[in-house]
């Protein structure tokens, strides 16, 4: 399959390129596309062939249910109820980095929710994305634009690199703002409960609605009997092809493991990376130093993380070592990418 590959500048005058792209995805093709968060890879929500062929491209578990994009807050054709606190979430956070899970209507097949009866829905904030769903008239099923498993795709290149051949369009825009996934709020369930945190962070969600909780399904490595309700519960998510371990604990214990663990995997003749703080990156003398971004500021870190996780694998290193965060705010987003991304592989100090 021939991939078009279109940069869109200006969303006036490039709109014919995204009208011929909303008409592929109406017409059951798969087109890739920025998102605030990251780059999604889309198809008609509606069509259970065109969701198919994301399953195909991006060789993802029929199981993982894919979240359905919309360019309006009127989701009432979609879902059999809007709770009262779905609608705060809704009228506070979208468009944004949000997505609700409620009962779904018929009108979702199956295949679009992984045999669910819930439905993830969001509505994101990138002009170039909700220009891009209005244009398709319809709504959007788009787990991010990659090989599944694989780190999510922040830029259009990292989409060229995993989609090239394997869909139909690829348009670009600029880096992701956020660099990770929608946070998950099932809504089914009172009080509301998070499925999966991101740029919007529990605090936040706490100033609406003070009983939302966290699933302790995303607080340890998850059962493999899981039937996940959301994105990214159950597998091995977020991955670079090197072993990635976390280091937890005090900072100055956390630098000195990390160093003494760098100079046994050279020893052994093996390459490693450290994703590091702008505050501590000076304080690893061996092996690849890749910073995330200050520690002052989490969502800079989780902007480019994920860029980062790929950068290793460009340099081809054998293992990966990166501190950890609080758990507080975008860190608890941060934290568990990284958990995913390591297999929970995690040694406290």
């Amino acid at each position: 399959m021939e991939t078009k590959v279109t940069i869109i500048n200006d969303i006036k005058k490039d709109i014919e390129y995204l009208k011929e792209a909303g008409r592929i995805i109406y017409n059951g093709g798969v087109v890739a596309f920025p998102t605030e968060t990251v780059y999604g890879l889309g198809a008609n929500a509606l069509k259970e062939d065109a969701v198919d062929k994301i399953f195909k491209a991006k060789g993802r578990p029929q199981d993982n249910p894919l979240i359905v994009h919309v360019a309006s807050k009127d989701i009432d054709y979609l879902v059999k109820e809007v709770p009262e606190v779905a609608k705060e979430l809704i009228n506070k956070f979208w468009p944004g980095p949000l997505t609700i899970i409620l009962n779904k209507k018929d009108i979702i097949p199956n295949r679009t929710s992984a045999n669910l009866e819930s439905v993830g829905i969001r509505m994101p904030s990138d002009e170039i994305a909700l220009k891009l769903i209005e244009l398709s008239g319809c709504p959007v099923a788009a787990p991010s634009a990659n090989i599944s498993g694989r780190p999510s795709p922040t830029d259009v290149e990292r989409c060229i690199e995993d989609l090239d051949g394997k869909i139909d369009y690829i348009i670009g825009g600029s880096q992701s703002e956020v660099g990770v996934e929608s946070t998950i709020v099932d809504c089914t369930v009172m009080p509301p409960v998070v499925l999966r945190p991101g740029g919007i962070t529990l605090e936040m969600l706490r100033e609406i609605c003070s009983d939302i909780t966290i699933d302790k399904a995303i607080q340890g490595k998850p059962d493999g009997n899981l039937k996940p309700k959301a994105p990214g519960m159950k597998y091995r998510h977020y991955a670079p092809k090197a072993k990635l371990k976390i280091i937890k604990g005090n900072k100055e214990k956390t630098i000195e493991k990390i160093n003494e663990i760098v100079q046994n995997y050279i020893d052994n003749q093996k390459k490693v990376a450290i994703l590091s703080t702008e505050e501590l990156s000076g304080r690893f003398p061996l092996g690849e130093v890749i910073t995330l971004g200050s520690e002052k500021n989490l969502y800079d870190v989780a902007r480019n993380l994920f860029e980062a996780l790929r950068k290793c694998d460009d340099i081809n290193v054998d293992y990966i070592l990166c501190q950890a965060f609080e758990e507080k705010g975008v860190g608890l987003a941060i934290m568990n990418r990284l958990n995913k991304a390591a297999g929970f592989d995690i040694l406290e100090v």
